[in-house]
């Protein structure tokens, strides 16, 4: 980092977005006004900078967050382009989790789409400050006030336009900015490098300054310090400006700016709106952890005078280094070549290489410092969400979220010889993206890879088959079903028996009873205060609940959303040991979900359907026969927006099905959104295909 480069000059952001709303595009011009590159390279053509695997290229998508460090008026920029596909959400929430910005790309045209919505509540779930790029003013059917409403009404969201467009579509020209009330046009000729600043056209200055008044107001009824100069008319622009970024920051209001980034408009404003708005590491709260010796909280301030603290947010495979692993310094420095501690883990390891990356290229640098966002290679215990820390002084963060996979595929060597290369690679592929779970099917001996849909599944052949050259069979996708129970009920499991002349003895009673959704397997010890069991033997108890928890009794399926309760139970003096208990809960766990009638559970899809209104008919008949459920529809000039609930068993060949209907005219998207309960004809289905 530039020495002269302080905290309150860096801005860690990222740029999330619904697939296709323009988000790569928009990150590739900041790239070239910002001079980090010296040619546009387009998405469509397979060159922008940041999609820089061979699947995002040949796709025209961004697959795996890419990292790049920019600067404009004197701001360093740690920048994150994110992917827009859910199947790649995993990537949105690990970026999340270290930015202290965001900027939301939406389409003109499409508004909030399903996508959108989606990274909107992960940045939420991070309280992250936010600026909303309208994108794509140039196309066809763009409207950007139709846009800033589908925020408010999807989004609840507290969104001011602080810019408005000039023309739509064929016709958009360039930005009226409500601040300082002046139109900035962009050259054609030099790819919008010069900007055009001249008074706004005189067709658009009632518009200009009724949306200006609405601004202000909306800025005044939650600032108390600009409300005395918006009361008292005496205030410049940048009172303004220092208000828009107290409330941003504090997440109290969203500004919204207008742009086409292929069209070379808007890209500069968005990134003056970058500088002036999103917050440096000193404006948000500072980190907290705890310490795991004593489980008490750290407050951990962003100041390079504390001790070195980090959070590895992203582990990947390096062809020529081995693993780079991309970290968010949040306090003190980090030379090279000085150990650090893996705080989760507790091992002691030496900083080799300090890389800044761009994109798929890096420069070596000597230190990095509070508010970085930087790599380093050869960490060989570091996991995605490990806390990285001085050796001396021990914290650990929060880790990230990885939501539960939904669909899986069997995978299999075609000789022995290739069966220690693929678990080597799959393992890799694993500690690169945690939302791939690799499992054995206990009752095949099948090894399966899980993923969040189709196209992720489709990605991890892709680079088995062709980055690794693994000589493997793959099977078909799918559903990862899971297992619950429908009623509480209560079992014991008793294990006693002689193992090699020495007795075992364990006895657990167990209690069962259904939990929400989602909340997976939750177990609770009722005999703290009791001696029937020592103390000694609850983490092996509690541990053996876990790992029994992995086959249910119906088709082997994991068990979820129940909760555990130990009860009950007694111990021999001299016979019982940790093993006999483990044995013993794993029993009593069996007995207790077979007793509480268990059901299958699938993975339900939220699903968004744009369709002309000639073929709405048809559309709703599929979804039907699908086993959908429409839960909306919104009517938009001669199309029909359709809101859908419908299980991934039923989703498999949607694609092709839609556009056979439609004559290729619809179009959709499809996201994880819960489990639940299978119709008991389809489970029989199920479970007897399973055998």
């Amino acid at each position: 980092m530039d020495p002269d480069c302080e905290l309150l000059n860096i801005r860690n952001i990222g740029i999330a977005a619904h697939i296709d709303a323009g988000k790569t595009t928009t990150t590739e011009r900041i790239l070239y006004y910002t001079q980090k590159i010296h040619r546009i390279g387009e998405v469509h053509d397979g060159a922008a900078t940041m999609d820089w695997m061979v699947q995002e290229q040949e796709r025209g998508i961004t697959i795996t967050s890419a990292a790049t460090t920019i600067y404009w008026r004197e701001r360093m920029i740690n920048l994150i382009d994110t992917p827009g596909h859910v199947d790649f959400t995993i990537e949105v929430e690990r970026s999340l989790r270290v930015l202290d910005g965001m900027v939301a790309v939406i389409c003109a045209v499409a508004g909030v789409e399903p996508q959108s919505e989606t990274v909107w509540r992960q940045a939420d779930r991070y309280h992250i400050p936010r600026l909303v790029l309208v994108n794509k003013m140039d196309r066809i059917g763009a409207d950007f006030f139709q846009s800033v409403q589908s925020l408010r009404d999807k989004l609840a969201a507290d969104v001011i336009p602080i810019q408005i467009p000039y023309g739509a579509e064929s016709e958009f020209s360039g930005c009226i900015d409500l601040v300082s009330m002046k139109y900035f046009s962009f050259s054609e000729e030099d790819k919008g490098k010069t900007i055009i600043e001249a008074e706004i056209p005189d067709d658009i200055d009632e518009m200009a300054e009724l949306a200006r008044h609405e601004m202000l107001e909306f800025i005044a009824e939650r600032d108390e310090e600009f409300l005395e100069h918006f009361v008292t008319e005496k205030f410049s622009d940048k009172d303004i400006i220092k208000a828009l970024r107290r409330l941003v920051i504090t997440g109290n209001i969203y500004p919204v700016l207008c742009g086409s980034a292929l069209k070379n408009k808007g890209i500069q404003l968005l990134l003056d709106a970058i500088v002036n708005f999103l917050p440096s590491p000193l404006d948000v709260p500072p980190a907290r952890g705890i310490d795991p010796k004593d489980e008490k909280e750290v407050i951990v301030k962003p100041s390079r005078d504390e001790f070195f603290s980090a959070l590895a947010f992203k582990v990947a495979g390096d062809s020529y280094s081995g693993k780079l692993t991309y970290f968010r310094v949040y306090s003190g420095k980090l030379k090279k070549g000085e150990k650090i501690r893996n705080a989760t883990k507790n091992t002691i390891e030496r900083i080799g290489r300090l890389l800044r990356i761009h994109a798929d290229s890096r420069e070596d640098i000597e230190v990095v410092q509070a508010g970085d966002i930087v790599a380093t290679v050869g960490l060989k215990e570091v996991s995605t969400g490990d806390t990285l820390c001085s050796v001396n002084k021990r914290v650990i963060f929060e880790s990230i979220h990885f939501p539960d996979p939904v669909i899986s595929m069997a995978i299999e060597p075609r000789s022995n010889a290739d069966r220690e290369k693929m678990n080597l690679v799959l393992k890799g592929i694993q500690e690169e993206d945690p939302s791939v779970m690799i499992s054995v099917n206990k009752s095949t001996g099948q090894k399966l890879i899980s993923g969040m849909g189709e196209l992720h599944l489709e990605i991890i052949k892709d680079r088995l088959l062709r980055e690794f050259n693994l000589k493997v069979r793959i099977g078909k996708p799918y559903v990862a079903y899971k297992e619950t129970i429908t009623i509480s009920g209560q079992r014991e499991g008793h294990f006693e028996r002689e193992i090699g002349g020495r007795g075992q003895y364990g006895h657990v009673i167990f209690t069962a009873s259904p939990i929400e959704r989602g909340s997976g397997i939750v177990f609770e010890n009722s005999l703290k205060n009791d001696d029937k069991i020592p103390h000694v033997y609850f983490p092996f108890i509690k541990e053996a609940v876990h790992d029994a928890s992995s086959v249910g009794p119906l088709g082997s399926y994991p068990v979820t959303d129940i909760k555990i309760t130990l009860t009950g139970g007694s111990s021999h003096d001299v016979d019982s040991n940790e093993n006999a208990f483990k044995m013993a809960a794993n029993i009593a766990f069996n007995n207790v979900i077979e007793s509480c009638k268990p059901v299958l559970l699938e993975p339900i899809m939220k699903m968004q359907v744009i369709t002309p209104d000639e073929y709405i008919g048809d559309v709703i008949g599929d979804i039907n026969a699908r086993r959908g459920k429409i839960t909306h529809i919104d009517a938009k000039e001669q199309t029909r927006i359709l809101d859908i609930e419908v299980p991934l068993s039923e989703s498999f060949g949607y694609s092709t099905d839609v556009r056979s209907l439609t004559k290729g005219r619809a179009s959709y998207t499809m996201e994880p959104a819960f489990f639940d309960i299978v119709p008991k004809n389809i489970e029989e289905q199920i479970l007897d295909w399973k055998r």
